[in-house]
């Protein structure tokens, strides 16, 4: 299920495996996100291509549209989207409610009315879990709550007891052969409900931890002071996965305190908005300046859009906006996160973290 492989001596980085349906995904990993079964205006060759092992998509978006019918008659979501490696499916309930959705939590689970018809539906935890059996994903994530940053302890202790409690029940439900369940650490910024949330979803021995509710607005050191005093809560034997984080910085970061998975559509996000990652940090390709430079984006990088176009061609791509521009910044903007995480393993392997850290200079 999960192989701890290596260690790094000076840090808590680690190299490990999590063996799933789909092929063994080595870890530190990078998840590109497949909200509604793709990621935005990439196809599966191109994703192999940059060394993606793994997509994450959204089990609550997928059943209102295009719904779980269609879904299992094409033979589940790896058939559906042409994706022959492993695909973790998220819950959906954070992103519910942080959209346009009528809803009301309750212990059982979210009443929310469906902005297509107009008619109140209930999403529990045995509905959510149903869901992904259905889709046939390798990796389930339990329903939690997740309260807003800033809630005061008592609102935060009301959304852990019901991450608790959906756990519990979630946890019995049947699931397919081999499919692994994923629960989801909450407790905000507070050390006592994160220490109790994380003891009691351990007790109930899922086959790996999310560790949710951060980088929803806290700054960006109180987020790495909660990942030091969380990580070690975390049974050195189970997969520890950061949930929403993707951007450079944050990535090397959680990696050196002990996380072995990541998800965040921020790389894509950030090309469709112009922005490139580069080894020397991002790049505007909107700004005048490019119109006339023929370098490639990133000496160092090695990607599709890199091997072929350059700086001033992608410039002038987004200046017409055209098409072919978000897909060539996407591909490079994966390609790079991609790197990261195989620099990454590779520099844990031998001892060597600090040292990859040290030379990672990223704004």
């Amino acid at each position: 299920m999960y192989e701890l492989v290596h260690k790094d001596k000076n840090t808590g980085a680690r190299a490990g495996k999590l063996m799933t349906n789909h092929g063994i995904i080595d870890t530190p990993a990078f998840m590109p996100v497949a909200t509604k079964a793709t990621v935005k205006t990439l196809i599966p060759e191109e994703l192999y291509d940059m060394g993606t092992q793994v997509l994450i998509s959204n089990a609550f978006h997928l059943f209102l549209s295009p719904g779980m019918e269609i879904i299992q008659k094409a033979g589940g979501l790896h058939r559906f989207m042409n994706w022959e490696r492993a695909i973790f499916t998220d819950s959906g309930g954070f992103q519910m409610i942080r959209k346009d959705f009528q809803f009301r939590i309750t212990d059982e689970g979210i009443i929310y009315k469906n902005p297509r018809d107009g008619k109140k539906y209930s999403y529990t935890p045995e509905v959510c879990m149903e869901n992904q059996k259905m889709l046939g994903s390798d990796v389930a994530m339990i329903l939690d709550e997740c309260p807003a940053c800033g809630s005061d302890h008592s609102v935060v202790e009301a959304s852990v007891d019901r991450t608790i409690r959906w756990a519990g029940i979630a946890r019995d439900v049947e699931k397919n052969r081999g499919q692994l369940f994923f629960a989801i650490l909450q407790g905000g910024t507070f050390a006592d409900l994160r220490k109790r949330c994380t003891e009691e979803l351990i007790s109930m021995d899922f086959d790996g931890y999310g560790i949710g509710g951060l980088s929803i607005g806290e700054p960006r050191e109180i987020m790495n002071q909660i990942l030091r005093y969380s990580v070690p809560l975390v049974p050195e034997d189970k997969p520890r996965y950061l949930m929403g984080v993707g951007s450079p910085a944050e990535l090397i970061e959680a990696i050196g305190s002990g996380i072995d998975i990541f998800d965040s559509a921020f790389p894509t996000r950030n090309a469709r908005h112009q922005t490139l990652m580069t080894s020397k940090g991002n790049v505007d390709i909107a700004r005048g300046k490019f119109a006339n430079d023929l370098a490639k984006v990133d000496e160092e990088c090695g990607c599709y859009t890199c091997r072929n176009y350059t700086k001033a061609y992608l410039h002038h791509l987004f200046k017409e906006s055209e098409l072919l521009a978000m897909r060539l910044a996407s591909i490079h903007n994966l390609s790079f996160i991609q790197s990261i995480m195989k620099g990454a393993r590779e520099a844990i392997l031998e001892d060597g973290f600090v040292e990859f850290k040290r030379k990672m200079i990223f704004s």
